[in-house]
Parts: structure tokens; C-alpha cells; sequence
């Protein structure tokens, strides 16, 4: 897809954040049963339904935004960050280490999807698209909340053994 218009680049970093909540469904479920706290794969199960609220509301703002046109395409950072999180359940014991690796990726994942939708959702008002501005505001303020989760079971937890 050539880029030349910031309608061409919404519509491509839209498509790429697409691909990203699809591979999250996957990625999500594996963290979930990797982790040892109950917080932490409570949060997991919690951020996979989040996830494919939002994979709807996409498809909303799709609907909502004639103009835009999901593209067929694959989030390469979103596959590395995935590659990551799997490294940590193969090569860490089930335990608080692996926890705090995994909480330590899926925030590498917010972080990724708080960029990518703040920059999405300021492009959208750019545009004049009101209406996808508005759906992926909603996205980018689950997003922060689910960081902030994340953030709080990690302070939470016992030190690991050093």
C-alpha cells in the first residue's frame, strides 16, 4: 500500500493495529495459563475479553467511517513482542520470575497499543472522522486503565528470589 495521504497512513497504521488485537487473542490465552498469581491471569482473562471488544469496535469504526478500509497485513512488532512473551514461559519457571517477566511484556504490549492508538485517535480528528476519534478514544482509555493494572499487580507482588 503506497502512503501518501494521512487518510493513507490512518487507514495503514489501523490496519496494522488490527492485525495486533488478533494476534493479542492469541497471545493473551498462553500468558493467562503461564502465570502463577490469580491477579495476573484474572487480568490476563480480563484484558482478552477487552481485546475483543475492541477488535469489534474497530470493525465499528470501519462501518462508521466509509472512507476507511481495513487492510490484510501483519503487525511485525506486535509478532516480536508476542516472540518475547513466549521466550519468558519457555525459558522461565512457573513461579513470581515468570510473572514479573510476563507482566513486564504485557505492558511492552500496552505501551505499543498506547502509542499506536493515541496517534491513531489524534489522526482521526485530524481527518474530521468525529466518530472514530470517539471509538478509539474509548480503546486508548482501556488501554492506559489495563497498564495501569499491570502495573499495580507488579508492585504488588513479593520480591522475587534473587
Amino acid at each position: 500500500m503506497a502512503i501518501k495521504t494521512l487518510k493513507d497512513l490512518f487507514i495503514h497504521d489501523l490496519s496494522d493495529v488490527y492485525s495486533a488485537e488478533k494476534q493479542i487473542t492469541k497471545a493473551l490465552p498462553k500468558m493467562a495459563r503461564a502465570a502463577e498469581d490469580p491477579k495476573l491471569v484474572d487480568a490476563f482473562n480480563t484484558h482478552l475479553e477487552e481485546t475483543q471488544g475492541q477488535i469489534e469496535r474497530l470493525d465499528q469504526l470501519v462501518e462508521a467511517t466509509p472512507e476507511v478500509r481495513i487492510k490484510r497485513m501483519k503487525c511485525h512488532a506486535l509478532e516480536g513482542l508476542a516472540e518475547e512473551a513466549q521466550e519468558i514461559i519457555e525459558s522461565v519457571e512457573k513461579g513470581p520470575v515468570r510473572d514479573a517477566g510476563l507482566i513486564g511484556a504485557a505492558q511492552k504490549v500496552e505501551h505499543y497499543e498506547i502509542a499506536t492508538y493515541g496517534t491513531l485517535h489524534a489522526m482521526a480528528l485530524k481527518l474530521g472522522f468525529t466518530q472514530a476519534a470517539d471509538l478509539l478514544a474509548e480503546t486508548l482509555k482501556e488501554e492506559k486503565a489495563t497498564d495501569e493494572k499491570l502495573t499495580i499487580i507488579a508492585e504488588s507482588q513479593s520480591a522475587p528470589a534473587k
